[in-house]
């Protein structure tokens, strides 16, 4: 044996690779969530790997394929300083 073993461990387990790294959400999962604030449907944005709430104007993070739905994980995707909110019509 001239570390002929060693090398076949690695590839023992081919179904692992695809777990790791940012995981895609389900599409079908997707189809059914709201946001938790307006309970509008959500736009899944595959760039950030977020759920952007348009409306509201924030994003939830979807880590390891699960959206992280509480308002508290939520980040504003509108540039704008608070202040100006209140004068939008």
């Amino acid at each position: 044996g001239h570390g002929r073993e060693r090398h076949r461990e690695r590839d023992r387990d081919p179904g692992q690779e695809q777990s790791s790294g940012t995981a895609r959400p389900e599409p079908s999962l997707l189809h059914f969530l709201v946001c938790p604030l307006s309970k509008r449907p959500l736009r899944y944005e595959e760039a950030t790997n977020e759920l952007i709430n348009e409306e509201l104007g924030i994003a939830y993070p979807i880590i390891d394929g699960i959206p992280n739905m509480v308002p508290e994980a939520a980040r504003r995707t509108h540039k704008q300083p608070p202040a100006e909110d209140s004068k939008q019509p």
